[in-house]
């Protein structure tokens, strides 16, 4: 099962980002997400049961060295560790939150290939658990393209706490796999680069569920997007929005 919105190690919790030109930004996001008749997010880019999940903050110069990427936040059982286990594996630490007694509160990482991500202790679950199940204004996947799925696979296993299966990407046998945060639940992919997907950079892309993707593709290229690949089988498609930042938008 796909639900990478789940509290325990490996869930996502929520992913921000920090914008230039931000009132644009933040009209384009207002657009292309509150579509459908029964819209699934908020203007204020919460979800309709009112849960911040995502976050567009402006740009201001204390996240001036991290890149324009949504940054997803990845619960693990120590962000100390976490964050020691990526640089080791060839990752870096971009920012690191402690307290007043050093303890490690979280940490934004790099891997090798510099895709960015969060990493945070397990937040305890107030809400109604049948909301996340309704996939109502969550993330609902999160996808990395990379050179070499193997190598990233290893990464993420020992810095984030998945397990992760191996499957068939399609019928070149490109290597792919699905991370896990328990034997039922998939929280991800990983999938190595091949000629149909270069354009894609390696950064962690966001999907975002829509109550009308056609409809939300058509404000992507009005409001200053690109629409760079659609997949009408799969539902959903990668877009860039103004100021260059990939995600993907799925139909609901």
């Amino acid at each position: 099962m796909r639900n990478p919105f789940v509290h325990g190690v490996g869930g996502v919790l929520s992913a921000d980002i920090a914008v230039p030109d931000h009132e644009r930004e933040l009209a384009f996001y207002r657009k292309i997400l509150t579509t459908g008749e029964a819209p699934l997010w908020r203007d204020d880019l919460m979800n309709n049961f009112g849960t911040p999940i995502i976050g567009l903050g402006v740009r201001t110069p204390e996240y001036n060295t991290l890149p324009l990427q949504w940054i997803p936040h990845f619960q693990v059982a120590d962000v100390a560790a976490s964050a020691a286990s990526a640089i080791d594996m060839g990752g870096k630490e971009l920012m690191h939150g402690k307290g007043d007694e050093g303890q490690s509160q979280w940490a934004v990482l790099a891997d090798h290939d510099g895709a960015t991500f969060g990493v945070i202790p397990v937040a305890h679950c107030e809400s109604d658990p049948t909301q996340h199940k309704q996939r109502l204004g969550c993330i609902s996947w999160l996808s990395l393209t990379v050179p070499d799925a193997l190598l990233s696979r290893n990464f993420y296993q020992r810095v984030v706490g998945w397990n992760a299966k191996s499957t068939e990407a399609s019928k070149r046998n490109v290597a792919r796999f699905e991370m896990q945060i328990d034997n039922e639940t998939t929280a991800a992919e990983i999938c190595q680069i091949c000629n149909v997907q270069n354009g894609i950079p390696s950064v962690w892309l966001i999907h975002l569920p829509v109550g009308d993707l056609d409809q939300s593709l058509e404000i992507v290229t009005e409001s200053g997007g690109e629409v760079i690949r659609e997949l009408v089988e799969s539902k959903y498609a990668v877009i860039r929005d103004p100021v260059g930042v990939y995600l993907a938008l799925q139909a609901d």
